[in-house]
């Protein structure tokens, strides 16, 4: 059963109107999603500690021939609360349970950072449930990774103090991968970092559990590679996650010039062309 909420008014553009938010009941508890566009669909997956929001700019621009759905996975934002410890595997499980509550038996997935470990697992464990897949600023989780990332310090690490000195520390350590200039994106990770139930280290350590090259040989679906040029964590990723998709049916492979961690928020009108062309490519696009 699906609970559909009121349209989003208008937002910066007028490109966003026909966007829906809603819940949707599975056995995870209700997940939260916004939704635009009509057509074949566009699952997309964001970072942690992010939400759907992630995806404001660029899911207008690829809902003009798709239904293009970005959700908070399980665990964040305002879908159900995921205890610790978190793995990727729960999150696909997440992921696939919305398709299950909306009717979807395929989409073409859309991850960046964390979210594109999700739709590996998900191209992994259900081949026949995934049409194409772009991973943008996909880790490359093997056992170094593991080793370097599992339960240490990261990014995201910031005790909360009384005085608040935690939301300057959350602030001043993201800040140096974001665009100069560009506090309204900061603003808007913050945010998503302290919505309630959201641990924000919790899906890095997701990742650092994850036996990605164990399952990334299973994946079968046509791949685009999207790297951001100074995103200084998932950059040196690319070349080895092209190496390792080998039954993958195509892999393409772009590098975006002066892309940062927040890349879907920074240069939205470039992703969306990269996708569009893939998907054209493929035979995707409109169907």
């Amino acid at each position: 059963m699906t609970i559909t909420a009121s349209a989003v008014p208008p937002a910066d553009s007028p490109r966003s109107s026909g966007l829906r938010r809603a819940y949707a009941d599975t056995r995870f508890g209700q997940l939260h999603y916004a939704e635009q566009g009509t057509g074949a669909t566009m699952l997309l997956l964001h970072q942690t500690p992010r939400s759907h929001d992630e995806f404001r700019e660029v899911q207008p621009l690829l809902a003009t021939g798709h239904r293009v759905i970005a959700m908070d996975m399980l665990g964040f934002g305002m879908s159900a609360p995921l205890p610790r410890p978190q793995t990727i595997e729960q999150l696909a499980q997440g992921a696939f349970a919305l398709l299950d509550a909306l009717g979807i038996a395929s989409a073409v997935l859309i991850g960046h950072h964390t979210g594109a470990v999700v739709a590996v697992e998900m191209a992994a464990s259900a081949p026949g449930r995934v049409d194409a897949l772009v991973l943008s600023s996909s880790p490359w989780t093997n056992a170094d990774y593991r080793a370097s990332h599992a339960d240490g310090p990261g990014v995201d690490a910031a005790t909360v103090a009384e005085d608040g000195a935690h939301l300057l520390e959350l602030w001043s350590l993201r800040r140096p991968y974001y665009p100069a200039g560009r506090p309204d994106l900061l603003d808007r990770f913050i945010r998503d970092a302290l919505a309630p139930g959201v641990d924000p280290m919790e899906g890095h350590r997701a990742c650092a559990r994850y036996l990605m090259e164990d399952r990334i040989p299973l994946v079968t679906a046509p791949v685009l590679l999207i790297g951001a040029e100074a995103d200084p964590f998932a950059l040196p990723a690319v070349a080895k996650l092209q190496a390792n998709l080998v039954n993958a049916r195509s892999v393409d492979v772009t590098v975006i010039e002066d892309g940062t961690i927040p890349l879907m928020e920074q240069q939205p009108e470039r992703v969306a062309q990269l996708v569009t062309d893939f998907l054209g490519r493929l035979g995707f696009l409109g169907r």
